[in-house]
């Protein structure tokens, strides 16, 4: 897998914050605050993992300040929040769905 410890950590923190807003937004979906998070932040690692390995250090273009990539921490942020709505939101449909049987 690519991406250091820093980058699965800012993917995590993203995620179960994709998750925890798109549980406030979606409270029909809703597992909770912990389980809205937790599951945003299982998405949000497994979505950026498969971005950084999509796209890749060379697709970043080198926006290096302080040793940083900023643009990987972008790519990160941005993908690992909407990774862990999406996720968050289809296991509240699921369980809404298991729940009505």
């Amino acid at each position: 897998m690519h991406g250091s410890l820093m980058d699965i950590i800012v993917q995590l923190i993203a995620g179960a914050a994709g998750g925890t807003a798109a549980g406030a937004a979606l409270k029909d979906l809703s597992l909770g605050k912990p389980g809205d998070a937790i599951s945003g932040a299982i998405g949000g690692g497994v979505v950026g993992q498969i971005l950084a390995a999509v796209m890749g250090a060379a697709a970043a273009g080198g926006g290096d300040v302080g040793g940083m990539d900023v643009v990987s921490v972008v790519r990160d942020i941005v993908g690992s929040g909407v990774g862990g709505a999406v996720v968050m939101a289809v296991i509240g449909f699921l369980r809404n769905a298991m729940m009505k049987k």
